[in-house]
């Protein structure tokens, strides 16, 4: 597992530094990427989510690795929403563009509250892990709810 976060970081640390990679990179291939983080970030907290309201077993092994990959993921999706996507197609609304500085701060809020968890997690409190759960949960909804276009 460790090996698995050592190589997601060096990825996110490496696309971050190629900022000249990404201007040439393709407004679709953006996308894809973006929506594969994102895809992810859902594949992690999903059994999160589920174990927050009782639905699955607790288990805090699964909470450990799942949290660690999903603080990884929390930093990835972003530099995938340039002007360049806008006309792209994907379920993203012109607000994300038109309202830039609040998307920020949503992106900003999302990686606040995964950083959050990750201090609950290390602290090992059953019920401030799920609270903080919850929390990610109306944080992601908040900004789907502003920037995502409904099924």
């Amino acid at each position: 597992m460790k090996h698995v976060l050592i190589a997601a970081a060096l990825g996110a640390a490496t696309l971050f530094a190629s900022g000249t990679a990404l201007a040439q990179a393709k407004p679709d291939t953006l996308v894809k990427q973006r929506q594969a983080a994102m895809t992810l970030q859902g594949k992690y907290f999903g059994p999160m989510a589920g174990m927050a309201q009782g639905k699955l077993p607790y288990n805090a092994d699964t909470i450990k690795r799942n949290t660690a990959f999903l603080d990884a993921l929390s930093k990835m999706a972003w530099d995938g929403f340039t002007p360049a996507t806008r006309d792209t197609k994907s379920r993203t609304l012109p607000a994300a563009y038109s309202d830039a500085a609040k998307f920020k701060a949503a992106q900003d809020s999302f990686q606040s509250e995964v950083s959050k968890l990750v201090a609950a997690v290390n602290g090992g409190d059953e019920a401030a892990i799920k609270a903080q759960i919850g929390a990610i949960g109306k944080n992601c909804g908040s900004c789907h709810e502003s920037f995502r276009e409904k099924n």
